[in-house]
């Protein structure tokens, strides 16, 4: 019997970790930068008198009939201040569709030190058809990338956004 206990408990565990897995990985992704995974805040501690090159990149999958593309394809923001970038989007089909944006920063060493305050990739974008919509995100670059001995070579930042069409049968079931 206690076997038998033991057993059923490893394995509710077990299936509650594989349920907690993704929001943890999401998590520590943030926390340590990892794959350019960027991290959000709430304000920029305020400029440091600095400058870094911002790059920015827009894809779609071949599933989305969106037209998606940065309205600057790079620009020079002050490190710690607050800056603000517009993304642009249009739905080329014949019907309403719901994307979603995944993003990531290159190189990946510096994905810890890009803060997000707002961005449209936190939550589903629905166009119509020929609609077409400006899409911010306000970031800053963390004073802290100055004092790491791993990013003293990073010049550039890009940040690179790809949206895909969302499965309608996951999101309504």
């Amino acid at each position: 019997m206690r076997t038998a206990l033991l057993a059923v408990a490893g394995i509710c565990f077990m299936t509650g970790l594989a349920f907690a897995s993704v929001p943890l990985y999401r998590l520590f992704c943030q926390a340590t930068g990892l794959n350019g995974t960027t991290g959000r805040g709430i304000a920029a501690p305020g400029g440091v008198h600095r400058q870094i090159e911002i790059a920015f990149d827009a894809n779609t999958s071949p599933k989305l009939p969106w037209r998606f593309v940065p309205e600057q394809e790079q620009e020079t923001v002050e490190i710690g201040a607050r800056d603000m970038a517009f993304f642009t989007a249009t739905n080329r089909g014949a019907q309403s569709v719901t994307g979603t944006a995944t993003y990531n920063v290159t190189p990946a060493i510096a994905g810890k030190y890009f803060t997000k305050i707002q961005c449209f990739c936190f939550t589903q974008q629905t166009l119509k058809p020929g609609e077409t919509q400006r899409m911010p995100v306000i970031f800053y670059v963390d004073p802290k990338i100055l004092t790491d001995p791993d990013t003293r070579d990073v010049q550039t930042i890009t940040l690179s956004y790809t949206f895909y069409p969302v499965d309608s049968a996951k999101t309504n079931g």
